[in-house]
């Protein structure tokens, strides 16, 4: 059994098992958009690089979903 980690998801600390994967996490939070903006500790991750993102004690996570329009 994979030990767990606490990462900090929109501001709130949440354990998660160490080998969560970035798209796993998005599910678990029903995050998925097309727009959707991941920020890990203040950068930017590329929906490209979403697979190989892994998390570590602490890490920041921003679920962010830009509002459109005017």
């Amino acid at each position: 059994m994979p030990s767990s980690i606490t990462i900090t998801v929109d501001g709130l600390a949440e354990s998660v098992p160490q080998d969560t994967s970035l798209p796993q996490l998005i599910l678990l939070h029903q995050a998925q958009h097309k727009d959707l903006i991941v920020e890990i500790n203040g950068r930017f991750v590329h929906p490209r690089e979403y697979e190989q993102v892994s998390f570590a004690q602490g890490d920041r996570v921003e679920l962010i979903h830009p509002a459109f329009g005017g």
